[in-house]
């Protein structure tokens, strides 16, 4: 005897074709959930120190080419931690966005610590550099920060509150901040200062870790 094949007309739910939302909402957040959870993860292993970070000037340059103008973007980035490291960097790309990470990114390696006398400088200094040629003075405190441009991105970045600044050269921006980086690390503390003379240290004023002196408790 011939098997009996059963045929239904039925058609199959919706139901049955397709999972539900919930099962379809519940498979993709437990693999967004842990990709989620990695990045968090991650984030977390890479904090460290508050690092503040300022773009002083960004250039655009054109190449002019079979269809048209190609465009390229250089920024000049300025970062610091506000208490004695400080550096810049300059980076290019085709897109202003690429061109600051580059920037930030060198900015970051080349920080250097400065010698700092409270909230200002301990002494006046001169630095030049290309054509740019920059004087800054130390200043009484509740003076500020008299300076503009790159001058100010730097001392900012520093954690310099009180100093008195002027330009006296080539207003280039690249320049100017490098000049002013190169008179930040010029600085020396009073005790390298009577080292170097053979006198002995003054017991009023006591030199800090990062550099900065401050006055001894009596």
């Amino acid at each position: 005897m011939p098997p009996v094949l059963l045929v239904s007309n039925s058609k199959p739910s919706q139901s049955q074709i397709m999972p539900s939302t919930k099962e379809r909402t519940s498979r993709g957040r437990s693999s967004r959930d842990f990709r989620n959870s990695n990045r968090i993860h991650d984030s977390t292993e890479t904090e460290g120190p508050q690092i503040s970070e300022k773009v002083v000037f960004i250039n655009r340059c054109a190449k002019v080419v079979k269809g048209g103008r190609r465009f390229s973007f250089s920024a000049l980035v300025v970062s610091g931690d506000q208490n004695g490291r400080v550096g810049c960097g300059f980076g290019k790309a085709n897109e202003v966005s690429e061109a600051i990470r580059k920037a930030t990114d060198a900015s970051r390696k080349s920080m250097k610590p400065v010698v700092l006398s409270q909230n200002t400088i301990p002494h006046e200094t001169v630095s030049e550099f290309g054509g740019a040629r920059i004087l800054l003075r130390p200043a009484s405190p509740g003076t500020g920060i008299i300076a503009g441009g790159g001058v100010r991105a730097v001392m900012e970045a520093a954690g310099v509150r009180d100093v008195l600044a002027k330009s006296l050269g080539s207003a280039n921006h690249a320049n100017v901040v490098k000049a002013t980086l190169q008179a930040l690390y010029s600085l020396r503390g009073r005790d390298v200062i009577y080292k170097v003379r053979g006198l002995p240290i003054s017991s009023n004023f006591m030199t800090s870790e990062n550099g900065n002196e401050t006055p001894s408790a009596v």
